[in-house]
């Protein structure tokens, strides 16, 4: 499963990072597919550079035409955002390009106060820091597609939604 080689890679790496969209629905205990990696991450340079980094030491490439280290520059992500409407940035293994890593270009909810309330999974050998059922549900609210809509309501059906 290429999810474990990239938790692996981006914890050797030290990336301060949070899985979201549908793995943390499944991980929170949910039955439900999802194909791509959605994560979350600190967009400090140091970290921004350990993520890309992490990336390339898999082989994952930008989806996009540009370095992948531009990712790493906010003025970019910014121009990105206004420009082109980007939220997610995309990053896939040339050899199996259906493995797919979006991480957002932005915070859509506050990352550090995210990350404190985060939720550690241990999945296999990995213990895995997962965005907590409430944030994940803002996450979800702001997106506000039906497929997220319905992870909402399956989430509030965990423990009372906690």
């Amino acid at each position: 499963m290429y999810y474990e080689e990239v938790f692996k890679e981006l914890n050797a790496k030290k990336v301060r990072y949070l899985i979201v969209g549908g793995m943390a629905v499944v991980l929170h205990g949910i039955v439900r597919l999802t194909a791509d990696l959605d994560i979350m991450i600190d967009l400090g340079k140091k970290n921004a550079d350990a993520f890309i980094s992490a990336m390339g030491g898999l082989g994952y490439r930008p989806r996009v035409p540009v370095k992948a280290a531009e990712f790493a520059e906010p003025e970019k992500r910014a121009a990105w955002m206004k420009e082109k409407g980007m939220k997610v940035f995309s990053f896939f293994d040339p050899k199996a390009p259906m493995h797919t890593v979006d991480v957002f270009v932005y915070e859509p909810i506050d990352f550090e106060e995210a990350y404190g309330r985060k939720k550690m999974i241990k999945a296999g050998k990995l213990r895995l820091p997962v965005v907590s059922i409430e944030d994940l549900k803002k996450l979800k609210a702001i997106s506000g597609r039906e497929q997220d809509l319905a992870d909402i309501r399956s989430l509030e059906g965990l423990k009372g939604g906690q």
